[in-house]
């Protein structure tokens, strides 16, 4: 198969309607091409291509921040000598003298498929800034990791932030090409804009079942992304960050376990078993222990369990990580009914509503999970309608079938 970048590179009437145009790229990086080569590397091998600018998102163009609300600098690229702006440090919506900076945004970013994922908000930032300045964007597709599976509860109106840019559901099921198409009508754009599709992506196709397995490498589209595995789990595993367990960060799993030092993983699954086991679905928990090195419980030794996602007891249609996740809380607050289970703390720029509720998009989550009465069967109906809501809303944006 083609990534959007190799077809770009490879075929020559292409680019034709780049000739005589600045371009800028924004990418990070997980931005290389089939031969690993970074993206802002082979686009200046080409020298009919014009390259004014490049813009890094959050964790910078190369990468190099670790955690959320660490910001990256502008800088000028020491090789090309064209400036590197950042939509993750003074600004996270790019400015007038940014946007003066080129002709054609080229946008190719490895997205995993989750609405909190912040590359998503950046497109729609960049699509808004593109139609107020007039300026051309391509976005250069590739896979969604995580195939075309939708779960979670759409973002209710009134929630939108740096990590939730409309009302998707927690996993959408869509490249961000296809994205793209849906921002544009959503939110009803007059921009100038194409999408390089891909040549051969099969999301249906196991063993991948959207990533290419052995035949892409997996470069970290953000520094605790180091694999499959953890895409596969992070629409539930990422609402970790909202509460006072580890996600794993500090590990070298992070965000396929979780656990605290004052966790009783034994008891945890036997509730959960007991709560939904339909929910168990689809994958292998496994209880272990680790030191988080860094962040939370940082030096304790935590009781914990692993999400395994990579063994013959994956079952791409029927794991359910939002929903697995969401009945680990379930279980801990059955478990402990007072346990501090939501963290109070400034997340991505919000400083007054919980980092919980910011994931999900609304309070919907957290009330079900501390609500004695609620059952798998109120969150299941709750979600549900809007996961065919928008499997109905997306059928007509999608690019690859």
């Amino acid at each position: 198969m083609k990534f959007g970048v190799d077809r770009l590179l490879s075929e020559p009437d292409l680019r034709t309607e780049l000739a005589g145009r600045r371009i800028a790229l924004l990418a990070h990086p997980a931005s290389v091409t089939a031969d690993l080569t970074h993206t802002l590397d082979a686009l200046a091998r080409i020298e009919s291509l014009h390259l004014t600018a490049a813009f890094g998102p959050q964790h910078g163009l190369r990468g190099d921040k670790q955690d959320n609300m660490i910001e990256s600098a502008d800088f000028e690229d020491p090789v090309h000598g064209i400036p590197v702006f950042s939509l993750y440090g003074d600004v996270r919506r790019p400015t007038r003298t940014m946007m003066d900076s080129f002709d054609v945004l080229l946008v190719d970013l490895q997205d995993l498929g989750c609405r909190i994922y912040t590359f998503i908000t950046t497109l729609r930032y960049v699509l808004e800034a593109a139609a107020e300045y007039g300026k051309s964007v391509w976005v250069l597709d590739r896979p969604n990791p995580t195939g075309r599976p939708v779960e979670g509860l759409r973002l209710r109106a009134g929630w939108e932030s740096f990590v939730g840019a409309g009302p998707l559901p927690m996993r959408h099921g869509l490249t961000l090409g296809e994205l793209t198409h849906w921002f544009i009508r959503t939110l009803r754009l007059n921009v100038d804009y194409r999408v390089i599709v891909m040549q051969g992506w099969k999301p249906e196709q196991g063993p991948g079942f959207g990533w290419p397995l052995g035949t892409r490498a997996w470069i970290n589209p953000s520094p605790n992304a180091p694999n499959l595995s953890m895409a596969r789990c992070y629409a539930g595993t990422v609402m970790l960050e909202g509460t006072t367990l580890s996600e794993g960060r500090g590990t070298t799993r992070p965000l396929e376990l979780f656990g605290a030092p004052d966790l009783d993983t034994r008891v945890l699954v036997a509730q959960m078993q007991n709560l939904a086991p339909q929910w168990l679905q689809g994958c292998k928990l496994r209880p272990c222990w680790f030191e988080p090195s860094f962040h939370k419980h940082a030096g304790q030794l935590c009781a914990g369990l692993q999400i395994h996602v990579e063994t013959g007891s994956y079952d791409h249609r029927r794991f359910q990580p939002w929903r697995l996740q969401a009945l680990a809380f379930k279980a801990l607050r059955r478990m402990y009914p007072d346990y501090a289970l939501w963290r109070d703390f400034p997340y991505e720029y919000e400083h007054e509503r919980l980092a919980i509720d910011l994931i999900n998009g609304s309070p919907l989550l957290r009330e079900w999970v501390d609500d004695a009465a609620a059952t798998a069967a109120d969150l299941d109906t709750l979600a549900g309608r809007d996961e065919a809501a928008w499997c109905k809303e997306r059928e007509d944006i999608l690019l690859y079938r």
